[in-house]
């Protein structure tokens, strides 16, 4: 099948099997490798990106679901400008990423929650960041920053 469909403010038109995921889609035909393939069943996140603004794990949405879409990688979080998103910028700060596996996935998660909830609690944190797993940094950096990104943009008061 044909598909059309926007990535990182790019317009891409490909030819897929109906049965491709778009996280094959993205890594293997577009070559946007940041996005992780991790467990394959939407326990890890590893896979996480935006699909039309929401955070979706595109290890369990196929290419054709996206088809005139809008579909934003990690590559395309800071936009045409380069440099590190605020998130990005966070996590680095607050050593919210040990082997970096889950970090596109996570930091992807991140921005969908801050854009549904611009001023979550360290609750509401983790709880938005419950489908997402990380196995080496404890949360706790990840949770601060994700707080302090919500905070600069006018968030949460600690």
């Amino acid at each position: 099948m044909r598909i059309a469909l926007t990535v990182n403010g790019r317009p891409e038109e490909v030819e897929v099997e109906p049965r491709l995921l778009l996280v094959h889609l993205l890594r293997d035909h577009l070559g946007l490798t940041g996005t992780n393939v991790g467990c394959d069943s939407t326990s890890c996140g590893a896979c996480t990106v935006l699909l039309d603004g929401q955070s979706v794990k595109s290890c369990t949405v196929l290419a054709v679901q996206a088809d005139g879409a809008e579909v934003t990688t990690i590559e395309g979080l800071s936009g045409t400008a380069g440099g590190l998103h605020p998130l990005q910028a966070a996590f680095q700060r607050h050593h919210a990423l040990q082997c970096g596996y889950c970090t596109p996935g996570m930091v992807m998660a991140a921005a969908s929650l801050l854009a549904e909830h611009p001023s979550p609690t360290e609750e509401e944190v983790r709880r938005g960041l419950e489908g997402n797993l990380c196995r080496c940094t404890g949360y706790q950096g990840i949770v601060d920053a994700i707080l302090e990104v919500a905070r600069a943009r006018g968030g949460v008061e600690r």
